[in-house]
Order: structure tokens, then sequence, then C-alpha cells
């Protein structure tokens, strides 16, 4: 291996990343093919090459190695999406990808991470779906704090720098909708409303809107295709982006109330735009709801229903926590429309849950997550759990309650308080009733002398006393 760097060094810098590029092709798509199974592992030298060559990460202080300059990176970029583009097979590019892009621990990092993001924003401009795909992998098998380096970098080149780029971003999910579907999880970690500054940009919000509502079975794309037996690191992202979502629709109300006080205190407010967060948020709220209810026959159809939670309740509590804290910080008299808007958003979407699987959590748990949250009457249902009916013919009929809710009250057709003792034995007679008194027989009509007739009434009115029969009023 010395004897190859040698000869890397007598190049430009430019070649010499092609050429180690060509040899990573060489050496583990020929290592994948012979011995298919786990994909291959790069050794220590092979490793070193790929930093010093592609990286620009030196190991000898002692040589003084001419960098790439600007044009020559962009090269280097292209000459990466003309190899991902043109290598038709999968195990392959998925294999280059993590020995180029996998994480190993020391200073090679931050170049890694730079030249991924180039390459990922270079993917999205000229739609390379091979590269999209290998990131989504990477997204999925890589600690959450890297992942949201990688998302802060798209944001800022398709939402921030030039905002009318976002279309361009907007249609890959036609083309790479895995990648789209770790993105949005990506980006829901990164956006987690705890300050103004991590609160979503407006272009992103409507973009990820738009694609949910487009299909909402975009955010199940990884899970259902995710094998059960496969172990991810610790860290990484969720599974799917159901709870960062729901930490959005959630949280938004109060984040949006709180960040009002400080641009009225700076003295702008745009009324406008606010309106139109809040409509997507609520359209977000909705789809999630119906992503619960898919979700349910997927969980259903693989036997899984019951066994498997997809939204974990530690992270519901720390969400709760979350929204409690948010709700500390408000003035309950000036945001008691928000603080309610927020908690009904979480007992709707704590109850589908519950219903449909996602969540597998007790209400004695919930109840007890739950408790420092100001009163809410849905969240005190959803607390309190449905009473499940008796079956027909077993007692007197009862009204559905939520105990703890509703005070018991006494059903009209329950049995008086003086039968009880009677009916708690159901073999126990029942005391003989008195024989009800007969009434005295009527002595016939005198027959009516005919008389003038009376002037007529005026409308509307009554009188008691022109009737044949004694007069009380219905009570």
């Amino acid at each position: 291996m010395s004897d190859i760097r040698h000869a890397l060094l007598r190049r430009d810098p430019l070649s010499a990343a092609k050429e180690v590029l060509y040899h990573l092709d060489i050496s583990l798509g020929s290592a994948l093919q012979s011995a298919p199974g786990p994909s291959p592992g790069l050794d220590k030298s092979t490793v070193d090459l790929v930093e010093e060559f592609i990286f620009q990460v030196s190991k000898d202080r002692s040589v003084q190695r001419k960098r790439m300059s600007c044009v020559q990176e962009l090269q280097l970029l292209e000459i990466m999406c003309s190899y991902f583009q043109e290598q038709s097979k999968d195990a392959i590019r998925q294999v280059i990808f993590s020995a180029l892009f996998g994480l190993q621990g020391n200073k090679a990092d931050e170049s890694r991470m730079s030249v991924l993001g180039k390459l990922v924003s270079m993917a999205i401009a000229v739609c390379r779906v091979p590269i999209l795909d290998c990131a989504a992998t990477w997204l999925q098998r890589t600690h959450s704090a890297w992942c949201v380096r990688l998302a802060r970098v798209l944001v800022d080149d398709y939402c921030m720098l030039v905002p009318c780029s976002i279309s361009t971003l907007q249609n890959i999910c036609s083309a790479s909708p895995r990648f789209c579907c770790q993105l949005i999880t990506a980006v829901t970690a990164l956006y987690d409303l705890s300050s103004d500054e991590l609160t979503p940009p407006p272009a992103l919000l409507e973009m990820v809107v738009g694609w949910i509502t487009e299909d909402p079975r975009l955010l199940l794309l990884t899970f259902i295709n995710t094998p059960l037996t496969t172990s991810l690191p610790i860290g990484c992202l969720e599974v799917t982006p159901l709870m960062g979502l729901l930490r959005w629709c959630v949280k938004a109300p109060l984040a949006y109330q709180r960040g009002r006080k400080s641009t009225v205190t700076n003295g702008h407010v745009d009324t406008e735009k606010v309106g139109e967060c809040k409509e997507l948020y609520s359209k977000l709220h909705l789809s999630v709801l119906q992503v619960f209810l898919m979700l349910q026959v997927h969980l259903t159809e693989q036997n899984l229903l019951g066994r498997l939670a997809v939204l974990q309740a530690e992270s519901v509590a720390v969400l709760v926590e979350e929204v409690s804290r948010l709700v500390d910080e408000l003035n309950p008299l000036h945001a008691a429309n928000e603080i309610q808007l927020a908690l009904d958003r979480l007992a709707q979407a704590l109850q589908v849950a519950m219903a449909t699987g996602a969540l597998l959590c007790t209400r004695e748990d919930l109840r007890t997550l739950c408790s420092r949250l100001p009163h809410n009457n849905l969240l005190q249902l959803v607390m309190s759990g449905p009473v499940v009916q008796p079956p027909p013919h077993s007692g007197p009929f009862q009204p559905s309650l939520y105990p703890y809710i509703h005070p018991a009250r006494p059903s009209p057709l329950s049995p008086h308080a003086t039968h009880q003792a009677a009916l708690s034995s159901p073999h126990a007679a029942h005391p003989a009733l008195s024989p009800l008194p007969t009434h005295p027989a009527l002595s016939p009509h005198r027959s009516l002398t005919p008389h003038t007739a009376h002037s007529p009434l005026p409308p509307h009115t009554f009188h008691p006393a022109a009737m044949a029969f004694p007069y009380r009023p219905i009570r």
C-alpha cells in the first residue's frame, strides 16, 4: 500500500482522488462478489488513502501536499456523481458510499461531512437518484447529531441562500421518496421548536406538508422497508418521522405565541405569514392522525399489533415535559387559546396512537406523564379512557361515561332504594302488592239545557273555567 501512496503523491490532487475512487471500486466490488453477505470492511491502509487523497487530511505532517482548488473540488464532486450514477449494482454503490462517508471518529470526519453536504446538494440539483438513495441509507445508520448537520446544510442551500430553489428540492420526492422520508426525520430532529431559531422556516414547512398531504404513506416508507431483525446504531434517528412531526404540531401554537412576544418587542409582526403557518400546522396534524390509521393496517397485517411500539413512551414523556416548560414560559391569561389548542392536539394524537397500536402505554402511565399539564377536557377524557359497555340484559341501562370525569348519577330507570334489599338476592321473592283501590261508580250525566251562544273569545286567550274537567297544568 505504501507503493500506491508514493505513486499517488506524484499526481495532482484531482487525479489522485480519481485513482483512489477507482481503487475502492475494484477492491470492494470484487470482495463483495466473491463473499456475498455482510458488507466487507476497509482495512486501515485503505481508509488512510481515502482520507488523505479524497478528503485532503494527511497523516504525515512532514509532507506538505498541494490542496485542491475550488474548481478541482467541484470537478471531484462531478466525478463522484458520475460514478454513482453509472454503477449499476446497488450493493456496490452502498458499500462505496459507506467507505467514503462512514464516520471514523477522527479529525477527517469534518472534511467528510463537508464533502458529503456538497455532494448531496449537487445530487438534488441534478437529480442523481442513486446518490440520494445512498444518502437515505446513511441517514438511517448514522448518529442523529451528524444527520442534523447534513439536514442543516440542505436547508441552508435550498431554503435560505436561494429561497426560489425550494421547488428543486420539492420535486425530489417523486424521484427518491426514501431520501425524502429520512430528510423529514432529520429536519424534525433539527427544528425542535425549542427556540425561535429552531422553528422550521415557512418554506420548509410548506414543502414538508405538501409532501405528506400528497402521499401520507411517505412517512412509513423507512419503517415498512426495514426488517425487524435490523439492529440500528445507538443514537440514530427515529425509524419514522411521526414523533418529530407530532412535536411540531403540538408545540407550534405555543412556540409562535412565544415568538410573537419577542417580535412585538422588536416592533415587527408578520401576521399574514403567521396565519399561513397556523393553517399548515393544522393540515399537518390531520395528516399525522391519518398516518396512524394507516400504520394500524400494516401492524395488523404483520401480526405486530400490540407487540411493536412505533412511538416510544420515553419520547412522549420528553414531549410532555417540553410542552409543560413552554406553558410555564407563557402567561396563561394571554395564551389560553394557544395552550388549549396545543393540549387538544396532544390529546387527539395520544388517543389515536394508543387506539391504533402505535403507542403502547397504559392509562395509568399516561395520567402520570400528563399530571403536570394544565387542565384540558379532551386530555382528561383520553387519560380516563372509555368504559366498556356491559353485555345486553346484564343489568339496568347506564349511559356511557368516562370514569373520574363525570360524577355518578342515579339512572331514572334504576330500582328504588326500598327495593335494593330485595334485588340483592336473585331468588328473593318480591313483596305482594296491595290491590289498587276501585273508583266509585259515576252517576249518569244530566241532560244539558240549551243556552245562548257565548260571545267570541279574543285570540290566544285561555279560559280554564270553560273546560268540562278540572284543569291541572302538565308538569
